[in-house]
């Protein structure tokens, strides 16, 4: 397929390979280009960007680098995917996902209450034992599952019955209800999957797996969410934007 149109600046001092890579990386993920698509070659590529074949070539491998193509013998360049990448802010997957141009699905795998664990109890301030929701959801973008979440909620910030969470994301349903989250404490690891989440993110038991765990206040200092979440790190990734003060 022809690549997407882009605009180089030749008097700018970010190199031409990188401005490539970039125009690239947007198009994979605005979705303009789509997993499965061929690019054309880096000749051709080359020749109708004005550009070098070795400046053409530098820049698909940024992307081969970083799993958004990938060469194959006999079929040339193709996109495998656009990776999720999302800020470590106080947002929801859902919502980034669907501020990103993506088509996020949920399905519920298990709502109900449950007594709180020694972790939970910690986190959501609470007695071990008591009551709190649990939710557990498998996140798609497009056919492609994401991500395993279990959230933890207390029972006086929201009712999860009165909400059909395969169309709502939870942090809209909170917002809905009044509840103003202001801070979080996360942190973020990875391990290998268990059999479940395995079979769930259509892994193998033992894959790698991006783990986050947080834990939401409200302008009260009151915990009202607590995450356990594991993602495919082959779709997702963390970013952090770093400033020297």
């Amino acid at each position: 397929m022809p690549g997407p149109r882009f605009t180089l600046d030749r008097s700018s001092p970010v190199p031409l390979y990188f401005q490539v890579a970039e125009q690239f990386e947007h198009a994979i993920l605005s979705g303009e280009i789509a997993p499965g698509e061929r690019i054309d070659n880096e000749i051709a590529l080359a020749k109708d960007l004005g550009l070098s074949r070795p400046t053409m070539r530098q820049a698909i491998q940024v992307l081969v680098d970083k799993g958004m193509l990938v060469r194959k013998r006999g079929v040339g360049t193709q996109v495998v995917h656009g990776k999720i990448r999302r800020s470590v802010e106080l947002t929801s997957l859902f919502d980034d996902l669907s501020a990103a141009g993506q088509k996020p699905r949920t399905e519920v795998l298990a709502v109900g209450k449950v007594a709180a664990e020694e972790d939970v109890a910690h986190e959501l301030q609470l007695g071990i034992g008591d009551d709190v929701w649990s939710l557990e959801r498998l996140r798609f973008v497009g056919k492609q599952p994401l991500a395993v979440m279990h959230n933890f909620i207390p029972l006086d910030v929201v009712d999860l019955d009165a909400v059909d969470l395969e169309k709502t994301g939870l942090y809209a349903h909170m917002r809905t209800s009044g509840i103003l989250m202001r801070v979080a404490r996360q942190r973020i690891g990875a391990r290998g999957a268990g059999a479940d989440e395995a079979a769930l993110l259509g892994e193998k038991k033992g894959a790698p797996l991006l783990t986050m765990q947080r834990t939401a206040y409200d302008n009260a200092g009151r915990a009202v969410e607590y995450g356990r979440h594991a993602y495919r790190p082959d779709l997702y990734a963390f970013e952090l934007t770093l400033v020297d003060r």
